[in-house]
């Protein structure tokens, strides 16, 4: 019977591949015998995270790249042609966020940087946004794909504090929706658009806003667990089997969908 679930000898490439979330993906992915791509800012870490994967016998490679930069990502698409000559999953994992950017409780609205709060959304919205104009050309030669966007519990219901990531996060989702669309009827069914919401996970982009200095909880990471049936925030790689399913055949008539993935947060109110 045929493994629905399988991933095996897909080209699978992940933007953010050296962050907490998408080092557990690109690992996972690996793991599954995928081909796996890493795309990221930090030379060192992707080398040595593709080097990791390697050593545990799957297959990948590291290329520095940066989700901003059309003409870098463009060079990276020729050198993944040319190695593999497909295209099979992207998997929008690069974000993040600046203090400037949000609202702390001593602050508010009027107090915003609009700068950082410009390049929050920017890096967020324009960062899933450009590497799927540049990825997703191989998908609609091949008339197969699968793009999986990477939303947040904050496109759902604006939390407080992250005013310009839950912003930018609202739009992956509408944006997700949208491609769902533009591709299938213009491509065929065989390119499907998703994305998943995390719920709260430990990452570089929050610790500082969930953590003190002395690694205890934050008020705000306190109330967080209060509002989750799970009673605790999320491990990394609890996003893989819903990126696995998204990646495969299994979830082949599924396109435009928003899989939330949080330990019951958004669905528990006290």
């Amino acid at each position: 019977m045929k493994n629905l679930f399988c991933v095996k000898d897909k080209v699978v490439i992940i933007t953010g591949a050296t962050g907490v979330l998408g080092t557990a993906m690109s690992e996972h992915f690996g793991e599954q015998g995928a081909k796996v791509v890493l795309l990221a800012r930090k030379n060192e870490a992707g080398e040595n995270l593709a080097e990791k994967i390697r050593k545990s016998g799957g297959e990948a490679i590291f290329l520095q790249s940066y989700v901003m930069d059309r003409e870098i990502l463009e060079k990276n698409y020729e050198q993944i042609m040319e190695k593999y000559g497909r295209i099979d999953v992207l998997i929008n994992c690069a974000g993040g966020n600046m203090p400037g950017a949000t609202i702390p409780p001593d602050k508010t609205i009027f107090d915003l940087n609009l700068d950082d709060f410009r390049t929050v959304v920017d890096l967020n919205l324009f960062g899933s946004i450009i590497p799927t104009m540049v990825f997703a050309k191989a998908m609609t030669l091949q008339k197969t794909g699968s793009i999986i966007n990477i939303s947040s519990e904050s496109a759902i219901r604006p939390l407080t504090r992250v005013a310009g990531y839950g912003t930018a996060k609202a739009a992956i989702t509408n944006f997700t929706k949208y491609m769902c669309g533009e591709m299938a009827l213009k491509y065929g069914d065989g390119i499907r658009v998703n994305a998943i919401a995390p719920g709260f996970f430990l990452t570089e982009q929050n610790r500082t806003l969930l953590t003190n200095p002395d690694g205890s909880y934050t008020d705000r990471a306190r109330l967080i667990i209060e509002h989750t049936p799970f009673k605790r925030f999320g491990a990394p790689e609890e996003l893989v089997g819903t990126l696995q399913w998204l990646a495969s055949d299994a979830s082949k008539f599924v396109s435009g969908t928003l899989t939330v993935v949080d330990g019951g947060f958004d669905a528990f109110c006290l």
